[in-house]
């Protein structure tokens, strides 16, 4: 049975009158937008800026795929749902841990909640490292579905709610280096919304283009124009559509084409002695081919604590290329991280540098054929957020106040919209 509201982390969220769809637009750095703005190649999106609302909002830092697609399921920061990134190490163990699993996670979804009060959910990912975070809790017995485009071909009723994907989207199973991840997403979320007519549905993408290609590129103006198509085709079917990005995207690369790095476990082992600490790059995941697990954020453990934490901290801050450095307590308040979960030292990258462990431990050669793109540093927080209608005077007054995280998207798109 419907009900009128659905409570999580402090939000009220009201039970909407029409279909409505966030759109996580993975590495969608506003430059991108702007680019095929200039062009005129994204129309629809132009039309919901204009006719909509339109702003830059921040990201959860660190800037990666994990914690802030789970921050925009559950309108809350890691502090509250848990996940920092794609690993940490156990302090118990010394090993470091996949963070991409459902049973680390701290907080239901809005996702969830819907669906566990009647509502039919659909939650697509391009990258099934996410699928089951985003769908933990979901009702799928009751109707709802969840499921990647990376694995469209093996979903069943069961475990997925939905069964013969490919057959449904009409189209062949993409590859996971390619746009077509992330069109298959767009492209499965008009079949469902015509089929099904979900209530609330989340479609995740995946930042393979905006890792490998720069804004102007052919390749990724492309990209936007088909993505944009979609957007449109989901517009005339009355739904509220919301777009936002987990995070943006910076070049890391000198002019020769030569890599920014700072190998900071190289650094420490030099100085502190092997074995003194532990690096570990919470961008690390099997997707190696987009950023050879180099991010702007980094995480520093002590296997002797008769280290310092300050002794870690001056001799990382003397790096060039390295923009903020922070201890456990500072880098926990100064982001919204969970202190359980963080390591003793935080250290990020600027704008064109990436932080790694020891350069011998970063295969680098399948980014051969094109430069180095990352992200992971509040360089790249800033991403877009817009809604093809206006929002209602409340929600416009409070944007006006500043302060907008991708996270709010939702408590947006469902409250901040009149019917």
């Amino acid at each position: 049975m419907q009900k009128a509201r659905v409570e999580l982390n402090g939000t009220t969220y009201r039970w909407p009158s029409r279909p409505v769809v966030v759109v996580c637009i993975d590495g969608g750095d506003p430059a991108y937008l702007d680019a095929a703005l200039k062009r005129g190649l994204i129309p629809n999106t132009a039309r919901f800026m204009q006719l909509g609302f339109n702003a830059i909002a921040e990201c959860v830092i660190p800037s990666f795929t994990c914690p802030n697609n789970v921050s925009i399921v559950t309108g809350s920061l890691p502090a509250v749902h848990g996940i920092s990134g794609n690993f940490y190490l156990d302090p118990v163990t010394g090993k470091a841990v996949v963070m991409t699993g459902p049973e680390l996670m701290r907080s239901a979804t809005v996702l969830a909640a819907f669906s566990r009060a009647g509502a039919k959910v659909v939650s697509i990912a391009a990258k099934d490292k996410l699928r089951q975070q985003l769908g933990k809790g979901m009702n799928i017995a009751g109707g709802s579905i969840n499921f990647s485009s990376e694995k469209a071909d093996t979903c069943t009723p069961a475990e997925h709610g939905i069964a013969d994907v490919l057959e449904l989207v009409g189209l062949p199973l993409p590859g996971l280096y390619s746009a077509e991840l992330s069109l298959f997403v767009l492209a499965a979320g008009v079949k469902l919304m015509e089929r099904e007519a979900p209530l609330l549905m989340y479609l995740s993408l995946t930042d393979y283009i905006q890792h490998t290609y720069a804004p102007e590129e052919p390749e990724a103006l492309r990209y936007y124009q088909d993505m944009d198509a979609y957007f449109g085709r989901l517009d005339a079917m009355g739904a509220v559509v919301a777009l936002t990005a987990d995070h943006g995207m910076n070049d890391k690369t000198r002019p020769d084409g030569s890599y920014r790095v700072v190998w900071l476990q190289d650094v420490l082992d030099a100085e502190l002695g092997p074995g003194k600490t532990t690096v570990i790059c919470p961008i690390t995941d099997y997707f190696v081919a987009h950023h050879g697990a180099l991010g702007g954020f980094v995480r520093v453990y002590r296997n002797d604590r008769s280290v310092a934490p300050e002794a870690i901290m001056t001799l990382a801050q003397a790096q060039p290329g390295v923009a903020a450095v922070y201890d456990k307590e500072t880098a926990a308040a100064s982001f919204g991280l969970p202190l359980d979960r963080e390591g003793d030292v935080a250290v990020l990258g600027d704008a064109g540098t990436c932080i790694g462990g020891r350069e011998s431990e970063h295969d680098l050669t399948e980014l051969a054929d094109h430069r180095l793109r990352s992200h992971g540093g509040m360089s790249e927080a800033r991403v877009p957020f817009i809604l093809n209608k206006p929002l209602n005077t409340g929600y416009a007054a409070r944007a006006a106040e500043g302060g907008l995280r991708n996270f709010h998207v939702f408590d947006f798109a469902i409250n901040g919209v009149d019917a």
